[in-house]
């Protein structure tokens, strides 16, 4: 099968399996697995922080960061469409009793500072106390710019606020950008990182960040369940997708426009966006049995009402774009 639905999908390579197998393992809780510790020394190292904590997913990293830096009755301000707000199930209200304040987002997915900064509340005990400003990069694909970040920076400055980043392909924006990892963290306090997306590891995220933040979210990890025994297993996945598999996501990016383009000379469909690895399609008229029809073909598309959000990762190759577009094309004219 040709999976389009997400880079989540992506299976360990046979070098990643390899060096899992050969992981050199010891009790996590207890700080005694080598390759749990030498994975978070190395994304810290990476992204230019101080501290980083390994975590089973990407929404527990976001949550033990909220919670880092959030009390009870505090709230952060953040994209009325960031992950964080939007499809992490309420984590920061339901288990940490910390308000999100939603903000509009623009056309380039970067949050609308005035209106964040009108949003910061009083020191008053009528309001939730204001204390974080989270952004997303890249959000639905697109990336934000060192500038857009500095001016968050900045804004975060002038109120006191922490700066959070969810940074689940941060490593998609370093490679647009054409710059480093950690010039794209520097701006910020905390910054989340996913392994198991575009490069291809297992499971994971980490949390990276400041000692003292960072050692409050290791201890929200244990609150929430994430502390897990011998580790280093699945680490070793991680620790390899970063030292491999950063700079091919160069290669999704291209097979993405690819995909565009193809999807472009198809009668019937119109491209909406086409950012680092994703593709975002719409039909002239809806069609609600195309993902079934494509499936049929070989091809997992998720399409629903007319859309569908199509993520190139390392198991579609040229090759898988141009069969999937014989078989959209083909679908299409039925």
């Amino acid at each position: 099968m040709i999976d389009l639905r997400s880079d989540t999908v992506s299976k360990p390579t046979p070098e990643m399996r390899a060096a899992m197998a050969a992981a050199d393992v010891g009790d996590d809780v207890w700080g005694d697995d080598p390759t749990v510790n030498e994975l978070e020394r190395y994304t810290a190292e990476l992204l230019g922080k101080a501290a980083a904590l390994y975590v089973p997913s990407g929404t527990q990293s976001n949550l033990c960061g909220l919670l880092a830096h959030c009390e009870r009755g505090d709230e952060y301000i953040v994209g009325h469409h960031a992950h964080t707000y939007m499809y992490e199930g309420g984590g920061a209200a339901v288990l940490g009793s910390i308000q999100p304040q939603p903000v509009p987002t623009d056309e380039t997915g970067m949050l609308d500072l005035e209106a964040a900064e009108e949003a910061v509340k009083p020191d008053d005990s009528h309001f939730a106390r204001t204390r974080l400003l989270c952004l997303e990069n890249t959000i639905n694909g697109k990336v934000l710019t060192p500038a857009q970040h500095q001016a968050a920076r900045d804004m975060a400055d002038r109120h006191g606020l922490g700066l959070h980043l969810d940074g689940a392909r941060l490593w998609n924006a370093a490679v647009s950008l054409g710059c480093s990892p950690a010039a794209v963290a520097e701006p910020f306090d905390t910054v989340s990182v996913c392994l198991s997306k575009g490069l291809g590891a297992p499971v994971g995220s980490v949390l990276c960040g400041t000692e003292d933040l960072v050692a409050k979210a290791r201890r929200w990890r244990k609150l929430l369940g994430g502390g897990m025994r011998q580790a280093g297993i699945i680490a070793a996945g991680g620790l390899h997708a970063l030292q491999n598999h950063i700079d091919r996501l160069a290669d999704d990016h291209a097979n993405a426009q690819r995909l565009a383009a193809g999807l472009e000379a198809i009668e019937g469909i119109t491209v909406t966006g086409c950012d680092t690895n994703m593709v975002f399609a719409q039909l002239e008229r809806n069609d609600s049995t195309l993902s079934k029809r494509l499936e049929g073909r070989g091809v997992l598309a998720d399409w629903r009402f007319g859309r569908s959000r199509m993520v190139l990762h390392l198991d579609v190759s040229e090759t898988d774009v141009d069969t999937a577009l014989e078989a959209i094309a083909a679908e299409l004219a039925t």
